[in-house]
């Protein structure tokens, strides 16, 4: 008789929905997912629920197999060496492997008044705070976005676009991951939609009050509604749990996603630290990483040689209002090239690519084991970094442009 195997996956984002999924490929594979919300929440849609036009949820029935067992619950500890988490609402769940995908949210921000007056976006329950506040100021109130990255970008263009008076300060260069020629593509059009970028080296928040916030250069300016988008943070339950991590807090890992500390735990997703190399926090790492858990936990059920990392990139979308938008393509090494799609069609791209996450995520529940990309063969550009940190002998590096 075969015995069961019991995998208990943490977080049911882009991540950990993949992971579940594929891991039912096998019957003798029993899943539980453990989420604290009842439905999946579609984070490249966070800046919608903030400008209106989007709910940025889904119901899990569209996107989990009905083999996987979701429990609505937090995971407060991990017991490595019991083999079980402990629950929020008491009680434990056991575990022969565990998949760490508990994803990420916003970071904590250390500038003076940023906690008490301004509003962060990385989550459901932080955007849905702020949808009324902004509901509640009137059409002409000053409303600041603090960061220039893609949420930024794409929470100041949403506003904008629905008549609001919007300042997006980038502390720095504004996108900075754009390749210059989509820089000034994306500026142009903020600059179409009345948003007022203000960027350089005196655009650093330094104090936010209840109605203004103040810059490393001196000027303070009016804000009725701040909104903080700089830098994304990861849950604490990794190191609470006595597991180790990044300076960050993600889950460190060999190239196959297995933690340096117990073979039986494998992260995926933005709360994973491969080799202390993380790639970019984004869905396009995300769910190829959980891809790659779930492959490497059913290889080592099977007591094969798991395969380890392989990411391959190949754009960063970002949209602009419901209008426009701008596809960047990209290096498989995740480097912008001069090449991008934007206007009109650069939106229909964008969201192409936010119903085509989606339909992956409802492909694999259909068909665990149909979804591919993970397997794409990505540049030698990760393996040059880490014979790099071993003190090997790297081959050629690659040109970039």
């Amino acid at each position: 008789m075969t015995e069961n195997t019991d995998v208990v996956v943490i977080g049911g984002g882009y991540a950990g929905v993949m992971a579940a999924n594929r891991l039912t490929q096998r019957g003798d594979v029993t899943v539980t997912l453990i989420n604290p919300r009842p439905s999946f929440v579609h984070r490249v849609r966070l800046h919608q629920l903030v400008g209106g036009s989007d709910d940025a949820v889904v119901d899990y029935r569209e996107v989990l197999g009905e083999r996987v067992r979701l429990m609505v619950d937090t995971v407060t500890r991990i017991g490595a060496a019991e083999g079980n988490v402990t629950l929020a609402s008491g009680g434990t769940v056991g575990y022969d492997y565990l998949v760490y995908a508990v994803g990420s949210g916003s970071a904590e921000p250390r500038v003076p008044g940023a906690d008490e007056f301004a509003y962060p976006i990385a989550t459901l329950e932080e955007a849905g705070l702020l949808r009324p506040v902004l509901d509640a100021a009137p059409a002409t109130a000053a409303v600041t976005v603090v960061g220039a990255g893609p949420t930024g970008i794409e929470t100041a263009a949403e506003l904008a676009e629905a008549g609001r008076t919007v300042t997006l300060l980038c502390g720095g260069g504004l996108g900075p991951y754009l390749h210059p020629r989509g820089r000034r593509s994306v500026a142009r059009r903020l600059t179409k939609l009345g948003v007022t970028v203000l960027d350089g080296p005196d655009t650093k928040v330094t104090a936010v009050t209840r109605d203004a916030v103040q810059l490393s250069g001196g000027r303070e300016l009016p804000s009725a509604v701040t909104i903080w988008t700089a830098g994304f943070g990861v849950p604490d339950l990794a190191a609470r749990s006595g597991l180790s991590t990044d300076a960050l807090g993600r889950l460190l890992t060999d190239e196959t996603l297995t933690s340096v500390d117990d073979v039986r735990i494998v992260a995926a997703g933005d709360s994973a630290a491969p080799s202390d190399l993380p790639l970019r926090m984004s869905c396009q790492a995300a769910m190829p990483l959980g891809a790659r858990a779930a492959d490497t936990v059913l290889s080592r059920i099977a007591g094969e040689q798991p395969t380890p990392l392989n990411q391959a990139f190949a754009a960063h979308c970002i949209s602009l209002g419901r209008r426009d938008g701008i596809f960047q393509f990209a290096h498989s090494h995740d480097v912008a090239l001069w090449f991008h799609i934007d206007g009109r069609p650069g939106a229909k791209l964008k969201e192409l690519v936010c119903k085509g996450i989606v339909k992956h995520m409802a492909d694999e529940a259909g068909k665990p084991g149909s979804y591919r990309l993970h397997r794409v063969s990505g540049s030698g550009r990760r393996r040059q970094l880490l014979q790099a940190g071993r003190g090997e002998a790297p081959a050629t590096a690659e040109r970039t442009v």
